[in-house]
């Protein structure tokens, strides 16, 4: 009896991890061409109109050169953030049955985002990819791992790892904080449908939400990350050189903003539908 428990446990478990993969494989096929837009407003500080004519300068065979270090990123970090979480909250409540509610999801949601984190060296590839500068150098994404790892060695893989650190476990905490308050504001759904549309109004207005809050620190860790070799700056020195060479001006810093606001609107609706969706069926 103890055993088929734990049975139907472990199969929940994965059922989180698996959902969370699929969803975000999704949303990577289909929004990958808004994210290399805005990935040149990042690096570049150009406005909306001139990144999509670079892109279209760049051709349609180079518009999803990079789709494979996302589509596993993301699909790993999805199934990590949502599967992690779901397994901590869990632990937590099971050790620590006293404590609010509040307090053991909002750990487990730090503790989610943390382990994100060991998969940076695949977003970190996806910037190399995703620059016009390095176009000519680098063959793939087995490539320039390869490269990196010869050259430079293991850490040079995880340049730009405190940004994510710092943007991953609080917007966690938000996410899975606000997804279920902000869907009971919602009109009620009555069928399938609506379900699907009110998940994927909640997913994207909270991914949209933290997408601005959080986008300073998606400039700097795309800065850090499209540098190979050389000293690792901290935080503080990759945001006063970017404030600089945009004339001091923090409304330059969220270039490329309202076009992540839209992206994301659409990703973590996505997602989010996807994922209950799926786990709705299975």
């Amino acid at each position: 009896m103890a055993s088929t428990d734990q049975d139907q446990e472990s199969l929940q478990s994965q059922k989180h991890y698996l959902c969370g993969s699929v969803a975000a494989f999704a949303n990577i096929v289909i929004t990958f061409p808004i994210h290399k837009a805005l990935f040149r407003q990042q690096l570049f500080g150009v406005q909306t109109r001139e990144a999509v004519r670079q892109l279209q300068r760049d051709g349609v065979r180079t518009l999803y050169r990079g789709i494979l270090p996302p589509l596993l990123q993301k699909s790993s970090t999805i199934a990590v953030m949502f599967g992690l979480y779901e397994d901590f909250s869990r632990l937590l409540r099971l050790t620590a049955p006293q404590a609010p509610v509040l307090l053991t999801d909002s750990i487990a949601a730090v503790l989610a985002g943390t382990a994100e984190a060991v998969l940076t060296p695949f977003e970190r590839v996806q910037t190399l990819l995703q620059d016009p500068r390095h176009h000519g150098n680098f063959q793939n994404t087995a490539h320039i791992f390869r490269l990196l790892l010869q050259q430079h060695g293991i850490r040079e893989l995880y340049r730009g790892l405190v940004p994510i650190l710092l943007r991953n476990g609080p917007s966690n905490v938000f996410f899975f904080g606000l997804r279920g308050p902000i869907k009971e504001l919602l009109p009620k759904a009555e069928t399938k449908a609506g379900h699907l549309v009110n998940d994927f109004v909640c997913g994207g207005i909270l991914g949209a939400g933290l997408g601005v809050v959080f986008y300073p620190l998606n400039v700097v860790k795309s800065h850090a990350q499209v540098q190979i070799g050389g000293e690792f700056q901290s935080c503080r020195v990759i945001l006063a050189n970017v404030l600089r060479e945009r004339d001091g001006k923090v409304s330059r810093l969220f270039r490329g903003v309202h076009l992540n606001f839209q992206r994301s609107v659409f990703s973590w609706g996505i997602i989010n539908a996807t994922y209950e969706l799926l786990l709705k069926m299975l």
